[in-house]
C-alpha cells in the first residue's frame, strides 16, 4: 500500500480515572476513504480530537504529509488542511447557512468588510453541489436537522481540506441524502482527498469506503481492505466476540390492548387511528418528514393535538402536556437524546432520576438513599460503564447515555414506552444490549412504540409495523408480511394493499 497522507502512530490519552487511548493508530491515504469503526466509548471520537488540536495526546506521534505535526487548537489543524466534521453539529441557528460556513472565515472587501455577495454566492454553489434546496441566505433554524448536517458537510468541503474526518455523518440524513454524501465523497477521493468516515451502519461502511481501521478500548486492532472482510469479522473485531443474533426477537402472546389512539390530527398528522397491545413492540416506518416523530410527540402531549382521543386500559386520557402522560403511564425516549433527552453537564444520577423525583419524595424533600439505590440498580441491570453516579453523563459513549435515557424512563415505571431511534449513534455492541433490555420489558407486559428509520431494525424487533406517508398510515404489516421492499413502497405512498 502506498505511503499515508497522515499517520497518526502509538497515541496515548489519559483523563482522570480514564485511558480513552492506549496505542491508537490510524493510516489516511490519498484518494481513499478509509473507515475508523469500534464500539462506543472505543476512542474513535477522542483520537479525532486529538488529531483536530482540540486534545493534546499525552505520547505517540502524528505525521501530515510526511512531516511531524502538532496542533494546539482546531485552527491550526484547518489552516493545515484538516477539516472534521463533528457528531454534534457546531452551528448557530439565528444565523444564515452561508454565515455558518463561513463563521471566521468570511470573504472581504479590499476595505475589509464582509462580501456578503461573494459569501453567499460561494456558499450557493456548495448547497447546490450536496443538493439542498435552500437559498444561502435561509436561516439555520429554519432547515430539518437532516438539513443542518448538510451545511455541517458544505462548512468542511468549504476549507478545501486535503483530509475530511466524517463522524457519524448520515446520523441524520435521508436515504437522497446519504446517496448525495456518497456522491460528494466519491467526488472528493477522486480528487485526491484522504476521508476517515466513522459510523455504525455497517452497509454504509461497505458501500463507500476502501479500507477499515479497527479501535476497541483505545487500543489499535486491525487495519484491512473492505475487499478482505465481512460483516460478521468486522463485528467480532469490534467487540472481541462473535454476536450470534444480531436482532433478538421474541414472540409476544398478550392480546388485551393497553393503548389505543382514536383519529388523532395536529401538526401534520391526519387522522391517525391504531391500537398496541401489553407486551407487544409496535414499530413505525417512513421517511423523513413524514410525521413519525410529530404522531409520538402528540400523543405524549409534547405537541397540541387538534383533534383525536388517547385511551389507556380503556380509559381517555386527558393529555395536556409532557407532565400529564409522564403521570398517566406514558413515556417518550426523544431521537434528540442530547437535545430533548439529556443534560450533558448534570451527572448520570440526575438525569436518571430527574423524571422520578416525585416518586422518590415526601413533603418536599428527596429521599437521597433511595434515589441512590434505584439508580445503582439500574446502572447495574442497564451494564451502564461509568466510574460512579456522579460522574458527568456527556463524557460517556454515545451508547451509555443512550441507556440512561431508556433508565430513566423505565424509572417511572410505565405502562407505554415511546422509543424514538433508539439505537442512533449506538455501536453493534451497545444495540445487542438495548435490544435485550427491550425483550425483557416486553416480556413483562410493558407496551413499546418504537420508530426507527434502521429497516433491519425495525424487521427485527417488531410485531407488528406500520409506515406513515405525509401524516397519514400508508400501510401495515405483521411480522410474518414486512419487507424492506414494502415498506419502502409504503413509505414513498405506493400501495400494495394485495401484497399486504
Amino acid at each position: 500500500m502506498k505511503q499515508a497522507i497522515l499517520e497518526l502512530t502509538d497515541i496515548v490519552k489519559t483523563f482522570p480515572g480514564v485511558k480513552a487511548l492506549d496505542g491508537a493508530s490510524l493510516n489516511v491515504y490519498a484518494g481513499k476513504v478509509m473507515a475508523l469503526m469500534g464500539e462506543n466509548g472505543a476512542g474513535k471520537s477522542t483520537l479525532m480530537k486529538v488529531l483536530s488540536g482540540v486534545y493534546q495526546a499525552d505520547s505517540g506521534s502524528i505525521r501530515f504529509k510526511d512531516q511531524p505535526v502538532q496542533f494546539s487548537n482546531p485552527r491550526q489543524s484547518q489552516l493545515a488542511g484538516i477539516s472534521i466534521i463533528h457528531q454534534e453539529l457546531n452551528l448557530i441557528e439565528h444565523l444564515t447557512i452561508a454565515e455558518n460556513i463561513f463563521l471566521g472565515r468570511e470573504p472581504t472587501t479590499r476595505m475589509g468588510r464582509i462580501d456578503w455577495q461573494t459569501m453567499f454566492s460561494q456558499a450557493d454553489k456548495l448547497l447546490a453541489k450536496l443538493k439542498v434546496k435552500h437559498s444561502a441566505k435561509t436561516l439555520l433554524s429554519e432547515l430539518s436537522l437532516g438539513e443542518q448536517q448538510m451545511v455541517e458537510i458544505a462548512k468542511a468541503l468549504s476549507m478545501d481540506a486535503q483530509v475530511i474526518i466524517m463522524d457519524e455523518p448520515t446520523d441524520a440524513l435521508t436515504d437522497n441524502e446519504t446517496e448525495s454524501l456518497f456522491n460528494i465523497i466519491r467526488e472528493l477521493s477522486a480528487q485526491g482527498c484522504g476521508i476517515v468516515y466513522i459510523s455504525h451502519r455497517l452497509k454504509e461502511i461497505f458501500t463507500i469506503c476502501d479500507d477499515i481501521t479497527v479501535l476497541r478500548d483505545g487500543k489499535f486492532i486491525a487495519q484491512a481492505a473492505i475487499a478482505d472482510i465481512d460483516e460478521d469479522k468486522m463485528i467480532e473485531l469490534m467487540v472481541g466476540r462473535q454476536l450470534d443474533e444480531q436482532y433478538p426477537y421474541q414472540n409476544s402472546c398478550r392480546e388485551q390492548t393497553c393503548l389505543s389512539v382514536k383519529g388523532l390530527s395536529g401538526h401534520g398528522i391526519d387522522n391517525i387511528s391504531f391500537d398496541l397491545k401489553q407486551g407487544e413492540i409496535l414499530g413505525f416506518s417512513g421517511l423523513m418528514g413524514a410525521g413519525r416523530t410529530e404522531l409520538m410527540k402528540l400523543i405524549f402531549g409534547a405537541l397540541n393535538k387538534h383533534q383525536g382521543q388517547v385511551h389507556l386500559n380503556g380509559v381517555e386520557l386527558k393529555i395536556n402536556n409532557c407532565r400529564d402522560a409522564l403521570d398517566q403511564g406514558i413515556v417518550y425516549i426523544s431521537e434528540d437524546r442530547k437535545g430533548d433527552g439529556l443534560l450533558l453537564s448534570q451527572s448520570v444520577k440526575h438525569n436518571m432520576s430527574v423524571c422520578s423525583l416525585p416518586l422518590l419524595s415526601k413533603f418536599g424533600h428527596i429521599n437521597q438513599q433511595l434515589e441512590q439505590q434505584q439508580v445503582a440498580q439500574f446502572i447495574e441491570l442497564f451494564n451502564i460503564k461509568t466510574p460512579h453516579q456522579n460522574q458527568t453523563i456527556g463524557l460517556l459513549s454515545g451508547g451509555n447515555q443512550q441507556k440512561v435515557a431508556i433508565a430513566k424512563a423505565l424509572m417511572l415505571t410505565p405502562k407505554v414506552v415511546i422509543l424514538d431511534e433508539p439505537t442512533r449513534g449506538v455501536d453493534v455492541g451497545a444495540r445487542k444490549e438495548i435490544y435485550q433490555l427491550i425483550n425483557q420489558f416486553k416480556q413483562q407486559g410493558l407496551a413499546i412504540i418504537m420508530v426507527s428509520s434502521d429497516m433491519p431494525e425495525l424487521l427485527g424487533l417488531s410485531d407488528r409495523i406500520m409506515v406513515m406517508h405525509q401524516g397519514q398510515i400508508s400501510a401495515e404489516f405483521s411480522r410474518q408480511q414486512a419487507t424492506q421492499e414494502k415498506l419502502l413502497a409504503a413509505a414513498v405512498g405506493k400501495t400494495q394493499c394485495e401484497e399486504c
